[in-house]
């Protein structure tokens, strides 16, 4: 057994942190979360034991939508005019530079940062699946394996997203260029393909995605949709991200892409629609009744000039919301936390849309739900042991009282994480990574 006494820990359903928690764990789950009464020291012999945590103890974040090469781009895109689409093009020549070994270099370093922020749970939207002329390796899921082994170097737990990106655009133009290495040809050899990949790692679990209906046909639609749920696994879809998305489906299909998701069985419980920036009011509703949930990533959409979505109306519809950082502009769930409501009063010029604890569930409980890991994200007995503290003594974040620390930490405030019962981070170092030589180097080999 393993038992941490928490200066403070956000218990589950409460309205702000409690002070004085010991937390017990065996085997990666929690067995006991118990309050210590009377305000005094602990009683002798019952944590003697115990790995004190000062600050504020949270379960582990999760998130929700990472794109992991993206990594390589931070800081690189800035020195011209654009948008979304021009970035783009940046992105598709680091694409066009990964392999397997440089990719498990580059994956790992930016997992083992994840750690660093909090993170124990990510959720890979992965669609660099072939060669660079978009021939198969001799494993055709080699790139895949190489991001099972980068988090399990990193630590952190992974739910591989392999996104089905069969065409272009969304009246069908073939894949060219970096984007033939994404493709399978069409949904039933992208299913043959995912099927025969069966990692055994405990760390890793095998979801499903569809580039978004500019990538997927739409009559293949319902194929990777039946796929995921046959299999049980998350389904995640980007959605509405950009005006264009959503003007070329209404001219392809006469409809929006929810709409057109809608029509072929795609939304649900089980489906994350990842930004849905730029959804009608019916776009809205049809994702909330049918409970989609919605995966936000502010510094990635404000970074793209994406827009601002309407996190609150989707919240109110009936979407569970919850947060990725996508392109890795800034890894920092703190930071996506407080966008989610900062973003709002932006687009409202009104405060107070969303509480802490609304912001907490996003940041934990929903992402790992969304990622397939429902026994995780909460600090109760039977989830798993996934812990991370946050120092209330740093220069961001002293004097502000604990229920304060998503509108005031940042990823450099965390010092302990714990992932399904070890330690990955310790007094604000990963144990087993150095990682920012680890990314320096990575980056330069796909970069220079």
């Amino acid at each position: 057994m393993t038992r941490w006494l928490a200066e403070y820990a956000w218990l589950p359903d409460d309205a702000e942190p409690t002070p004085d928690v010991l937390i017990e764990a065996t085997d990666g789950r929690f067995t006991a979360v118990t309050p210590l009464t009377g305000g005094g020291p602990p009683a002798a012999g019952v944590e003697v034991d115990a790995v004190r945590l000062p600050g504020l103890t949270l379960p582990g974040l999760a998130n929700a939508h990472s794109h992991a090469f993206h990594r390589a781009l931070r800081g690189r895109t800035h020195d011209r005019r654009g948008d979304f689409w021009s970035w783009r093009d940046l992105m598709y020549t680091v694409a066009a530079r990964l392999d397997p070994d440089s990719y498990l270099a580059l994956a790992r370093a930016t997992y083992a940062e994840m750690a660093l922020a909090g993170i124990t749970c990510v959720g890979e939207f992965h669609y660099l699946h072939h060669g660079p002329d978009g021939t198969p390796y001799d494993d055709s899921n080699a790139m895949s394996a190489a991001l099972v082994e980068a988090a399990a170097h990193a630590g952190i737990r992974l739910t591989l997203l392999d996104a089905a990106y069969l065409t272009a655009t969304v009246d069908g133009e073939p894949l060219v260029g970096p984007q033939r290495r994404f493709g399978d040809g069409n949904a039933l050899r992208w299913a043959d393909r995912v099927a025969a990949f069966r990692p055994e790692d405990g760390h890793v679990q095998v979801g499903a995605a569809i580039h978004s209906v500019r990538a997927v046909p739409a009559d293949q639609l319902a194929t990777v949709a039946n796929l995921a749920e046959r299999a049980g696994v998350p389904l995640h879809v980007h959605v509405s991200e950009q005006p264009a998305e959503n003007d070329a489906c209404r001219a392809v299909h006469g409809r929006t892409p929810t709409r057109l998701l809608a029509d072929h069985g795609v939304l649900g419980p089980h489906t994350t629609a990842v930004h849905a920036t730029h959804p009608t009011a019916a776009d809205v509703a049809l994702l909330g009744d049918s409970r989609t949930g919605v995966c936000l990533c502010p510094t990635t959409e404000r970074d793209l000039a994406d827009g601002i979505g309407p996190a609150r109306r989707l919240a109110e519809a009936g979407s569970p919301l919850s947060l990725g950082s996508d392109s890795h502009a800034v890894v920092d769930l703190f930071e996506e936390a407080r966008a989610v409501e900062l973003d709002e009063r932006l687009r409202t010029r009104r405060r107070g849309h969303f509480g802490a604890v609304e912001l907490l569930a996003a940041a934990t409980v929903t992402g790992h739900a969304a990622l397939g890991w429902a026994d995780a994200g909460r600090l109760a007995a039977g989830f798993r042991a996934d812990l991370v503290t946050v120092r209330l003594d740093s220069a961001r974040t002293a004097g502000v009282p604990p229920v304060g620390v998503f509108f005031a930490a940042t990823a450099a405030d965390v010092t302990q994480v714990v992932v399904d019962g070890r330690t990955v981070v310790a007094d604000g170092r990963h144990r087993t990574v150095d990682v920012p030589t680890e990314l320096r180097d990575a980056i330069a080999e796909v970069t220079s």
